[in-house]
């Protein structure tokens, strides 16, 4: 399967160095390729659907830098804020202009929320929601779902999904997710099983009034791509409304990838607080929380929950965002982007199918996982269950091949507004090539 024409000696070269100087030489655990081998691609620049490595290679991108990529990448409108605004300046650690337009854009979009707080990463943003909810309710306890993934505060690191699947963390550690996460933390987060409403039922029985607040993936993407259970959506409404906890729609990864409204809009959610980051900062480092004006009034300087960002509000990424969110606005790409996955959805099972490899394929618009193994995938205990020897194969054979997908089982790929014909012609060829010689 390997090429042996393709060059990585200076990717080679620089992990080498960087496993000197940065822990696993990298900023961020599944860039090390920990959970399929070999050398992570040091990348050198991207445009449009591509990246290029340090050695040259082209590669065809679903990865996206983890999802903010929706109009693919260098975007011009995007490129051209960018540049307006680093002529301005870096940083002010004061109000500007660009933080109201950019929170107006978001709220438009999500009518159900009144206001917003910009941070600097969907973790800050996470960390910052569930705080706001137990001061608002004055309850200590959350709830989380297994394989779900939500940043890495304390708290959240328990039974969560993303790098802890493969990583440090394995498949079915027991909370908390990892060392340095002090118990007492790990015992005010409760985990149920996703898209299992009788269990949360049970969960709220026994101790729903000490709830503050629930957090979930509408969409899941940190144990690959797993679709919400009608079911289990009202379970979710239902229960914080009957016990007075609030629900966390944590959006970072769906919000504006699904739908202009993200998951909210898609799947007819109603969460209490909202969690955005990835698009909304057009590629560069944003998060942010929202949701009713009652709620989000609690926060400094208004109310008693405190939370600050000496970078939050930074005048350049909310020049991204803007550009970002304006595009998606008046040139809308997901009637594109679901004809592409649609396509690429059945093209991918029609070349496992006639291979006779078990695959189960999820997709929501432009977010989609090949499940290694057979059967339905609705649960984390199905998601586990997959193939992951085999995974591995499939994506050397693909990145060998100038096919970059997720260097994991378990994260959902992604593709963008530059994905074209021409691209889903090139990956399905390079994918029947593969699995031929799986």
């Amino acid at each position: 399967m390997k090429d042996s024409t393709t060059p990585t000696t200076r990717s080679e070269h620089l992990f080498a160095r960087a496993q000197q100087v940065i822990p696993g030489g990298v900023n961020s655990p599944v860039r090390a390729f920990k959970a399929v081998g070999g050398t992570p691609r040091f990348i050198a620049r991207a445009q449009g659907a591509y990246l290029w490595d340090a050695d040259g290679n082209r590669l065809l991108d679903y990865v996206g830098s983890w999802g903010p990529m929706i109009l693919g990448h260098n975007h011009p409108a995007v490129v051209e804020a960018i540049r307006a605004a680093l002529e301005e300046g870096l940083s002010y650690g004061a109000p500007t202009e660009r933080e109201v337009v950019l929170a107006e854009k978001v709220l438009q979009a999500y009518p159900g929320c009144d206001q917003i707080r910009f941070v600097s990463s969907g973790t800050e943003a996470t960390m910052s929601a569930l705080r706001l909810a137990r001061g608002y309710t004055g309850r200590d306890l959350i709830v989380k779902f297994r394989g779900n993934y939500h940043g890495h505060a304390d708290s959240l690191l328990v039974q969560a999904g993303s790098g802890l699947l493969t990583g440090s963390g394995g498949t079915a550690r027991s909370a908390p997710s990892s060392a340095g996460v002090p118990e007492a933390f790990a015992e005010l987060t409760l985990v149920a099983d996703y898209n299992d409403p009788e269990g949360l039922k049970a969960l709220f029985a026994q101790q729903g009034e000490q709830i503050a607040a629930v957090i979930f993936e509408p969409v899941v993407g940190n144990a690959g791509v797993i679709v919400p259970t009608n079911e289990f959506l009202e379970a979710l409404h239902r229960l914080t409304q009957e016990y007075g906890a609030l629900l966390i729609a944590d959006e970072v990864m769906t919000g504006f990838r699904l739908a202009p409204g993200g998951a909210v809009e898609l799947l007819g959610l109603k969460p209490d607080l909202v969690c955005w980051g990835k698009i909304i900062g057009g590629g560069l480092p944003v998060g942010a929380y929202g949701g009713r004006a009652e709620i989000m009034q609690q926060v400094a300087p208004l109310g008693p929950v405190y939370q600050a960002g000496t970078l939050s509000g930074n005048p350049v990424a909310m020049a991204a965002g803007i550009a970002t969110l304006d595009t998606l606005l008046t040139q809308p790409p997901y009637a594109h982007l679901e004809r592409y996955g649609q396509a690429l959805q059945e093209g991918l099972a029609g070349i496992f199918r006639q291979a006779g490899i078990p695959t189960t394929i999820n997709r929501v618009g432009s977010m989609i996982t090949v499940f290694f193994r057979e059967g339905p995938v609705s649960t984390y205990a199905q998601a586990v269950a997959s193939d992951t020897q085999r995974f591995k194969q499939f994506f050397h054979g693909l990145l060998q091949n100038g096919v970059y997908w997720p260097p994991s089982q378990f994260e959902a790929a992604f593709f963008s507004a530059a994905h074209t014909q021409t691209e889903l012609e090139r990956t399905l060829e390079v994918v029947e090539q593969v699995v031929r010689e799986l």
